[in-house]
């Protein structure tokens, strides 16, 4: 009995949750508006170069950021 009030709080919150966010963020009720930085793909570019191109003295060239690119190596083992 008492689950049926558990997952219909947990499932109200994040409904509460998703409209808050949403007018919030999208809506921007309170102003604002989303940064060109953010929806400029030319900035990004740009930014993602200046990042790689930074000198590194500890080793070899590495991504700065591997979640982005998908390009990481998972190994299957312990070595």
């Amino acid at each position: 009995m008492a689950a049926k009030y558990i997952l219909g709080s947990v499932v109200g919150t994040f409904g509460l949750a998703y409209v808050f966010d949403t007018m919030i963020s999208d809506k921007k009720i309170f102003g604002g508006s989303t940064p060109s930085t953010v929806s400029n793909k030319k900035w990004g570019e740009e930014t993602d170069k200046k990042f790689q191109a930074w000198p590194r003295t500890a080793g070899p060239p590495v991504v700065m950021n591997p979640i982005s690119r998908q390009n990481f190596i998972v190994k299957s083992g312990l070595e």
